[in-house]
């Protein structure tokens, strides 16, 4: 008989350990950590604590999660509140760099708007393109030049495409040094909430 047809029966037959309580009591098995043997009493309470481990390390990072959550929500917040005091669109886009670098710690950022100064064929088609902000490890298209001297440093890139009844307004692009900050795959919710608050900002203005 294999062990996998004991454990099923085991499992259709709960009855068994109660009819053979005694012998239960008497059963030693090898400990998980050691050469000593345990009963299958003390067997089971390891178990319940590797369990009740995994559970305080998930728990633990739901909560700290929830408060970077918490503190992304309160920048995002903070970020739509600046913006109320511009009054023309150039100093719409001071302040838009300005606490994008200072709320979020984005150490470069470039805001591209069309009006008045349209990009290349291929960054529009990108932009008009883009429903969701794109992240990457490098510079896409001809943009890596919209960051001066310095472009060399960057190794993270995230694009943020600006709309306006549906079609591209602009182009706003944070970068980092650290290849981490912005990497393909992340989530970019909180992106797309910036990218539709600066959105909803410059279009009285364009």
């Amino acid at each position: 008989m294999k062990s996998a047809d004991i454990a099923q029966y085991l499992l259709n037959n709960p009855q068994f350990f109660e009819d053979h309580a005694d012998m239960l009591a008497e059963v030693t098995i090898p400990h998980p950590y050691s050469e000593r043997t345990i009963s299958l009493n003390e067997r089971q309470l390891l178990t319940l604590r590797e369990q009740n481990k995994i559970l305080e390390k998930k728990l633990h990072e739901m909560v700290t999660f929830a408060k970077e959550n918490d503190a992304l929500q309160h920048k995002v917040h903070q970020f739509t509140l600046a913006l109320f005091g511009a009054r023309d669109l150039m100093s719409l886009q001071n302040v838009i760099t300005q606490n994008l670098r200072e709320i979020f710690s984005v150490p470069h950022v470039v805001l591209h708007v069309w009006k008045g100064l349209p990009p290349s064929v291929e960054v529009l088609a990108f932009a008009d393109q883009q429903l969701q902000p794109v992240c990457a490890h490098h510079a896409l298209h001809d943009t890596l030049p919209w960051f001066g001297e310095s472009a060399a440093h960057l190794h993270s890139f995230a694009y943020l495409p600006l709309r306006a009844d549906e079609k591209s307004i602009g182009l706003l692009i944070l970068a980092s040094g650290d290849a981490q900050r912005f990497y393909p795959g992340m989530g970019t919710l909180f992106l797309q909430r910036i990218a539709e608050t600066v959105s909803s900002a410059l279009r009285p203005s364009l």
